[in-house]
C-alpha cells in the first residue's frame, strides 16, 4: 500500500483497541502511518499484538478487558491531539482517504464529526448490497464534541455537533472466514442479549418467530443482497440466525431467572 508522506504537522490522534489481532494489527498500523500520534489499548492478547503495535507507536497500553466503549474512551484520554481517528484493528485506511482526512482536519472544520463509507471484505468478496454498503460510520471526530456510548456491543459516538460525510472509503476485512465469524457470532449476541436483559427487555415469541425471517427478506430482496450472489446470501441466512439467536439468548436469561 503506497503510503502519502507525513505533513509537517498532522493534528491528528489514532486509536485502536486490540485483542488477539496478530494477524490484523501491521497493516492496520501502517495504513495511518502517516500519522504521529497512534493509541493502542490492548486487552491482555495472548499472542504477539503487543510486540507488532510497538513496531508502529510506544502508546501501547495492555489492560484487562473492560468494554468496548471504555477501552476507546481510555484511548481517546491518552492521545494528545484533538482530532481522533478511531479504527478497529480489522480496519485499513486507503492513502485517497488518509489524504482527504488530513486535509479536513486542516481546514478547521465546523463539524463535530465525520461519517465515511465501510467497504466491507466478507469470506473473500466485497459485499457492494446487502445493507452493508455504503454503511456509514462515524471515524473521525472531535474529542471535544463527541463521546462513545455504553452500550457493549456497537457502540457508537454521541456527538454534540453536526456530522459531515468523507467521500473515500474505509476498508473493512471484517470476517475471512466462517469460523471467524461464529466466534463473533456467539460473543456478539451474548453481549447484545445481556444488555437487553439489563434494561428490562424481554423476548416474545413474535420476536423470534418474525424478525429473523423480516431481516432475511429486507437484506436479500429489499437491500439487493442477492446482487452480492452467493456471499448475499449466505450473510442475509447468517444474519438472520443473529437475530434470532440473540432473542433466543433474552429469552434464556429470563428463563434461568425465573426458575431460580
Amino acid at each position: 500500500m503506497t503510503q502519502l508522506p507525513p505533513p509537517a504537522s498532522c493534528p491528528i490522534s489514532v486509536v485502536v483497541i486490540t485483542k488477539n489481532e496478530e494477524g490484523n494489527i501491521s497493516e492496520c498500523l501502517q495504513s495511518v502511518a502517516w500519522c504521529n500520534d497512534i493509541v493502542v489499548v490492548d486487552a491482555e492478547s495472548e499472542d504477539a499484538t503487543v510486540t507488532s503495535a510497538k513496531k508502529f507507536t510506544a502508546k501501547v497500553f495492555v489492560q484487562p478487558w473492560s468494554g468496548f466503549a471504555e477501552a476507546k474512551t481510555f484511548g481517546v484520554a491518552q492521545a494528545k491531539h484533538e482530532w481522533i481517528l478511531w479504527l478497529d484493528a480489522d480496519e485499513r485506511v486507503l492513502p485517497e482517504l488518509a489524504g482527504e482526512i488530513q486535509n479536513v482536519v486542516s481546514m478547521n472544520p465546523s463539524h463535530a464529526a465525520f461519517a465515511v463509507a465501510r467497504r466491507a471484505y466478507f469470506l473473500g468478496k466485497w459485499i457492494r448490497h446487502s445493507g452493508w454498503y455504503p454503511g456509514r460510520v462515524l471515524r473521525l471526530f472531535n474529542k471535544h464534541s463527541a463521546k462513545f456510548s455504553t452500550a457493549p456491543v456497537h457502540e457508537g459516538l454521541e456527538v454534540d455537533g453536526t456530522v459531515g460525510t468523507l467521500h473515500h472509503d474505509l476498508l473493512h476485512f471484517t470476517d475471512p472466514n466462517l469460523f471467524h465469524y461464529f466466534e463473533k457470532f456467539n460473543r456478539y449476541t451474548t453481549l447484545a442479549a445481556g444488555d437487553a436483559f439489563q434494561r428490562k427487555k424481554r423476548s416474545r415469541l413474535i420476536d423470534l418467530i418474525v424478525r429473523p425471517p423480516w431481516l432475511f427478506f429486507k437484506m436479500y430482496i429489499l437491500r439487493f443482497g442477492f446482487l452480492d450472489g452467493t456471499h448475499g446470501l449466505l450473510l442475509a441466512i447468517l444474519s438472520s440466525a443473529y437475530v434470532f439467536t440473540k432473542y433466543a439468548k433474552i429469552w434464556e436469561a429470563w428463563n434461568t431467572r425465573e426458575e431460580s
